[in-house]
């Protein structure tokens, strides 16, 4: 049977199966069966009586039929797939510890009396637990059960409310570490690493673009998010003139200093310094502030800044100590980033300079700053573990994601929170999670096989590419068939269905052509359609009408939000979402930023 007639009845009957009913990895399978039988031995179906005489049944471990399992089983078997249960099950360790909750309150003590403030707590929230774990449907169930209460006894308007839930948890396709992207990396043979680089300013760039709306919205329509009582608790207490001064010489002399390169940084060293100064800057310009509260704030980030250098220092001092980081340019090998012996000049100097201004912020304020804010500090040593051991070069992706579950574990044990009870509902529902993934995984690899093998890809391919229409046009084509099938399937089947076929014919596209402002480098395609196709799906998980995160929300919703509710509260959201899915179509280059 020609490929044209075989892709129609694929179509058709994923349509007609998932319609009645049937799980999508089992529709998958039974697709892929059929297309393996219609284009290698039909007369399976025409005369039964044959069966073990053709290309299929003939000969038993042979063939099309062994590729097939060969793909699947090689799929299967990838070493990093071992990551996706361990970031569900350190979201599920978050979830079901109060680490999260803790979190939210010290963010909404910082940011309570700011109009919208507690969405946009809320959405800071949602882009730290993307950070940590990548997992979606736990930040929603988190969010709706923490924030939505909050928001609604303030008089919070519904819709925003709602929408700011849904958007920011689904925040977790985006940011890094994603799953979505840890299981396009592995279906497309592109760098997780890369991906997972590319991913940084288009998912922050969502994540700004979310709180920028609800800032404007807010304040065109401040009825939206009336402010709570202020609370007389702290009242501020202005730094003298002499700390003022102090602190603002301090921040100037430290930021010349760094900028005017007196320890030769090199060009890798730029991105520390430049966070150091910043760090700095602030903190001099809120100590001649009169709020007591940003005192308290910078307060509490000089002492995080004071740890953060004093664990680096110590880090480069023991692979000096221990001569680990003797580099010669001979040997090929690239230097220890802030592990080398020229940076302990750099790291000392950026230690002792965040003591002194913890110090001069004097120790009610800090100790007021470490009350309201030490629910940060364990979010923030789970990324530096997860992401820093991922970057940093010392682990790889499976390894940092068991590292960071591991230190979920260990600071839910240091909070007296780890019991017996945790652990095996974590456990329970790791497994259910990723059995999901995994049962769907195997028959959309099954399908995407078959159908390749039978030609599917090369099909479509010549089909779009000969049709001539415009670079753009194909891709606008892509992203609405991808938009269309996104409110109806998971994103799993999607990845592992579409992805092999439009990939092939994105790479066949004029790179000139892609995008209207830059020009994108031609190996960093796949990054770009990645992260591109990620963003797709951000939006999926709004989609009406089967959007997973409204599913997800109305479990713990009040009973008087209905499921149509939670859509209407959707709407202006999917409108940011798509707006940052044109940034991406008009200038593709925003991936590589961070890949340069």
């Amino acid at each position: 049977m020609d490929i044209g007639t075989i892709s129609m009845i694929v179509v058709l009957g994923l349509v007609v199966l998932l319609a009645i009913g049937m799980p999508l990895g089992f529709a998958s399978a039974v697709l892929a069966l059929v297309v393996m039988v219609l284009k290698f031995e039909p007369q399976v179906l025409t005369a039964p009586w044959t069966f073990g005489e053709g290309m299929l049944t003939g000969r038993p471990g042979t063939g099309p039929l062994y590729l097939l399992t060969q793909k699947i089983f090689d799929l299967m078997t990838q070493y990093v797939l071992i990551s996706v249960p361990l970031f569900i099950f350190m979201a599920a360790l978050l979830e079901r510890s109060g680490i999260a909750k803790e979190m939210y309150n010290s963010l909404n003590y910082w940011l309570s009396t700011v109009r919208g403030g507690i969405a946009i707590v809320t959405s800071i929230m949602a882009v730290i637990m993307a950070a940590m774990s990548g997992i979606i449907g736990g930040e929603v169930v988190l969010l709706g059960l923490i924030a939505l209460p909050q928001m609604l006894r303030l008089g919070y308007n519904q819709n925003l409310a709602i929408g700011t839930i849904c958007a920011s948890g689904s925040l977790g396709t985006m940011i890094p570490p994603s799953i979505v992207l840890i299981i396009y990396g592995l279906i497309t043979e592109t760098s997780i690493k890369a991906l997972f680089t590319g991913a940084f300013v288009p998912g922050f760039m969502l994540a700004m673009m979310i709180i920028a709306y609800i800032i404007i919205r807010t304040q065109l329509r401040p009825e939206d998010a009336p402010l709570p009582d202020v609370s007389d608790e702290d009242p501020a207490v202005p730094a003298g003139p002499l700390q003022r001064g102090l602190i603002l010489a301090i921040a100037l002399a430290v930021g010349v200093y760094f900028i005017g390169g007196r320890f030769g940084l090199s060009p890798a060293d730029t991105g520390p310094v430049g966070i150091v100064v910043a760090l700095f800057a602030m903190a001099g310009l809120t100590a001649m502030s009169a709020s007591g509260k940003g005192q308290m704030f910078f307060g509490f980030l000089s002492m995080v800044g004071a740890g953060f250098f004093a664990i680096l220092l110590l880090r480069a001092l023991f692979f000096t100590v221990t001569g680990q980081n003797a580099f010669d340019p001979a040997d090929n090998i690239d230097p220890i980033v802030l592990g080398m012996t020229d940076d302990l000049p750099f790291l000392g100097i950026g230690l002792a300079a965040f003591i002194l201004i913890a110090a001069l912020f004097g120790a009610e304020r800090l100790r007021k700053g470490w009350e309201h804010g030490k629910g940060l500090v364990p979010p923030i040593l789970v990324i530096g573990v997860v992401m820093g051991s991922i970057y940093g070069g010392i682990t790889g992706i499976t390894e940092a994601a068991g590292m960071g579950a591991f230190a979920v574990f260990l600071i839910a044990v240091f909070r007296g929170e780890a019991n017996v009870e945790l652990l095996w509902d974590s456990m329970m529902r790791t497994l259910r999670s990723t059995g999901t993934i995994i049962w769907v995984t195997i028959g959309a690899a099954a399908l995407a096989g078959a159908y390749t093998l039978a030609g599917g890809p090369n099909y479509i391919a010549n089909l779009i590419v000969g049709s001539e229409m415009p670079t753009m046009l194909v891709l606008l084509t892509m992203m609405v068939i991808l938009l269309f099938m996104g409110a109806f399937m998971d994103w799993v089947g999607i990845v592992l269905l579409i992805i092999p076929v439009f990939l092939p014919i994105v790479q066949r596209l004029p790179i000139e052509e892609i995008g209207y402002f830059g020009q994108l480098d031609p190996k960093y395609l796949s990054v770009w359609f990645g992260v591109l196709f990620c963003m797709n799906m951000q939006v999926s998980f709004l989609s009406p009408p089967f959007g997973p995160a409204a599913f997800y929300l109305k479990s713990v919703a009040p009973p008087h939000i209905s499921l149509t509710d939670i859509f209407k509260g959707f709407l202006p959201f999917i409108g940011v979402q798509l707006l940052a899915l044109s940034v991406l179509l008009i200038w593709p280059p925003i991936v590589t930023l961070l890949l340069e």
